[in-house]
């Protein structure tokens, strides 16, 4: 049997990019939901829920970029070269947030507020490229002999500044849910509020999107809403609504901790998977196929080998490192 090393690829960089999506994206909701809390102790907590494992979650975005690159050059240079200004703003956010992170601990309590205030700038900014490269690369990218035909602005429109603000709302989302799961009352009451406030924005967000998509774009139009396609996706949406509707009732459930976040996932999961399904199998929208962007497969099979060892190697610390420090965090304890 002949193994597609373009689609093992495909499959390794969308998963390395889901778990990115999951654990950075909480670690990036803890900051975005500063403005919510004000206590300086409240806010100790929040940090150091995320403190032991927050720079290890970013290792999926490294293996997510250096698997685009070596498995897919060519959708690697038309991206960086259409995306040079959001990722650049996205990267500029995540050191200044990862700086901010750690000097917050140590600084003098005359200067934690202006590194508060770096945290949650950070937190949001990079949060807010990461939804608009989404948007933008649903919006697809001109293609002319092999590289980028656009400009460096085609980028910014309203869809894409839209996505910025809907994965704003989602990473918020999965961070209040992690410190329901994590923290205790008082904090934790006030998350769970936070939390329904942000369940409502999310609906809106994902309805917004999944009407502006198809209108936006027929092909995709044709993808979701053509027989006998509709039958076979419908699960998607139905099971968005269902998730939700879980989730709203768990968090009126004080004794419900876990489930919230949980749940949660499963709504960052559906709307990964939309995403994947609208623009499937196109590496580069809306005409560049993964095997048309793919490298020679001998380069994919070398790469591969390594991927077998590194990948399970990172499960396996993500694993104990999330194991180690399970449990509710307490005001006064942190690992700093």
């Amino acid at each position: 049997m002949n193994l597609d090393l373009s689609v093992i690829w495909f499959v390794i960089i969308v998963f390395a990019t889901l778990m990115y999506i999951v654990m950075d994206g909480f670690d990036l909701g803890i900051g975005i939901l500063f403005p919510f809390v004000r206590d300086a102790d409240d806010r100790d907590v929040m940090v150091n829920s995320v403190a032991p494992v927050w720079d290890g979650n970013e290792t999926w975005l490294v293996l997510g970029g250096a698997g685009l690159f070596g498995a897919f050059p060519l959708a690697y240079a038309v991206i960086i070269d259409a995306l040079t200004i959001p990722l650049t703003l996205m990267l500029i956010g995540l050191i200044f947030r990862g700086v901010a992170f750690e000097f917050r601990f140590n600084a003098t309590p005359s200067h934690r507020p202006f590194w508060d205030r770096a945290f949650l700038g950070g937190s949001i900014l990079a949060t807010f490229c990461q939804g608009v490269v989404v948007g933008a690369v649903l919006n697809g990218f001109p293609v002319e002999n092999r590289t980028f035909a656009g400009g460096p602005f085609d980028w910014l429109t309203p869809f894409t500044l839209f996505c910025g603000f809907g994965l704003v709302v989602a990473y918020a989302l999965l961070g209040s849910t992690w410190l329901v799961m994590k923290s205790e009352h008082p904090l934790q009451g006030k998350m769970r509020t936070v939390s329904r406030g942000l369940v409502i924005a999310m609906l809106i967000v994902i309805a917004a999107i999944s009407l502006w998509t198809p209108l936006a774009h027929p092909a995709i139009s044709e993808r979701w809403f053509s027989l006998p396609n509709l039958w076979y996706l419908l699960p998607v949406p139905v099971l968005t609504l269902l998730i939700a509707v879980a989730l709203w009732c768990k968090l009126e459930n004080p004794d419900a901790h876990a489930q919230p976040f949980l749940l949660t996932l499963g709504l960052i999961f559906l709307g990964f998977s939309g995403l994947g399904i609208s623009i499937w199998p196109n590496l580069i929208p809306p005409d560049i196929s993964l095997w048309q962007a793919a490298a020679p497969a001998q380069s994919q099979g070398f790469m591969l080998v390594g991927a077998l060892i590194i990948v399970p190697i990172i499960l396996v610390y993500t694993f104990w490192s999330y194991y180690v420090f399970r449990g509710k965090v307490q005001h006064g304890e942190g690992y700093h």
